[in-house]
């Protein structure tokens, strides 16, 4: 296999890892409500224990995110790719047999931590496989086949169980990782684990104040995006509700729209850094694309289940530069810390699903969901835009090198 057959095979594993990543966050966004209502729940703890639950995963990720990092720098990718999927799989397969919410708020914090490694080592891996014109194409396959991974959770929690689902992705995990059985490490991290610069160390990866602020400025341009998946897509039966919808949107329905639109969403803004030649400009774009169509969501009053779901997947093709996010996070940093960084930051963005639910849950009784939601929205969407100002281009950068 040659060096450019070797580099596309890396992308294809990242990518299929993608796809079971986002089956995941997305098959738990659909089966909250029949899960729950399994358990006994019912009314108002609908919602508030599906925001626990959700947090709960979230928060794993986060750490995950740091512990998988850190090891995806002092190990490799490879053993990242392996030992993530593997955890995610078997809390997967144990959660279509929970009894009791705290046995689901347990394997939820599992499965987050197994799944956070996914993502970035995947993308870290084919940024330094790939050439450095070709770095954008390939993490916008990744994102593309990994957005399918919604729409697959959809049509399974359509026609499945809640419990059957959840062994389909226990399956599907175990089956990527005999499929990763072929993949190569990096070059530019076999170099660097040659050398005796620091690596694997989260402390080290924010020693200084300058790498914080900059980590702190690629989270910071992600956090539109999980405001749409964290509030607008998780708890749209209860948005739509909210919002006077003629007929809430389903769980199902809300996510399969908004991912259909990350899917275009992930190609579009692929081609468009491409054809641009810069990162931040397509992020600036699809940014404001984000805000413009989620206040239209927001301002809606009344609409029928047709013209919902349509909005859905507008507002989800300008969300969806999830894959040029990504991509942004990783060449921001040097070999020896950017699994660190590209694993943490994705799931720091995810994490911050817990303080954007809380202040909305938190401002909910004074100022009502709708108005919680927009100024949320616009927090979020101001960070976002200021720390694209703060971050250097990166289309065209050499990525060998350390910190």
């Amino acid at each position: 296999m040659n060096q450019n057959r070797k580099a596309w095979f890396v992308v294809i594993v990242a990518a299929l890892g993608y796809f079971v990543d986002i089956f995941d966050i997305a098959l738990f966004s659909i089966t909250r409500v029949p899960s729950l209502q399994a358990l006994g729940l019912s009314g108002d703890a609908l919602m508030s224990q599906g925001m626990l639950l959700l947090n709960i995963q979230m928060f794993g990720m986060l750490v995950g995110g740091l512990a998988w990092g850190a090891y995806g720098d002092r190990r490799g990718r490879i053993e990242v790719l392996f030992g993530s999927i593997l955890t995610y799989s078997i809390a997967n397969l144990l959660n279509a047999f929970v009894t009791s919410v705290p046995q689901y708020a347990v394997l939820r914090f599992i499965a987050g931590f197994g799944l956070a490694g996914e993502l970035g080592a995947g993308i870290t891996l084919a940024t330094e496989s790939l050439p450095r014109d070709k770095r954008g194409i390939g993490t916008t396959v990744i994102a593309t086949v990994g957005v399918l991974g919604a729409m697959t959770a959809s049509y399974t929690s359509e026609h499945y169980s809640w419990r059957t689902a959840y062994i389909v992705g226990g399956v599907l995990g175990f089956l990527l990782l005999l499929f990763r059985a072929g993949a190569l490490e990096s070059g530019l991290f076999a170099k660097v684990k040659e050398s005796s610069v620091v690596r694997g160390s989260v402390r080290y990866a924010f020693a200084t104040r300058e790498r914080v602020v900059r980590c702190w400025h690629c989270i910071a341009v992600g956090l539109p995006i999980y405001f749409v998946a964290g509030v607008l897509v998780a708890f749209a039966p209860e948005v739509s509700t909210a919002l006077g919808f003629q007929e809430p949107l389903s769980a199902g329905e809300a996510v399969f729209c908004s991912y259909l639109g990350f899917f275009f969403g992930d190609v579009s803004s692929g081609l468009v850094s491409q054809y641009l030649r810069s990162r931040i400009k397509t992020l600036v774009f699809f940014t404001l694309g984000t805000f413009v169509m989620a206040l239209v969501i927001l301002f809606s009053n009344g609409l029928d289940k047709s013209a919902a779901k349509t909005l859905y997947i507008i507002l989800g093709s300008f969300a969806g530069y999830w894959a040029i996010f990504v991509t942004v996070a990783a060449e921001q940093f040097g070999t020896n810390i950017r699994a660190t960084m590209a694993t943490s930051i994705p799931n720091f963005v995810r994490a911050s699903t817990i303080p954007i639910t809380a202040v909305i849950t938190l401002m909910k009784p004074q100022v009502g969901l709708k108005n919680a939601a927009i100024l949320v929205l616009l927090v979020c969407t101001g960070l976002a835009l200021y720390s694209m100002t703060r971050l250097q281009e990166t289309f065209s950068k050499d990525l060998d090198y350390v910190e």
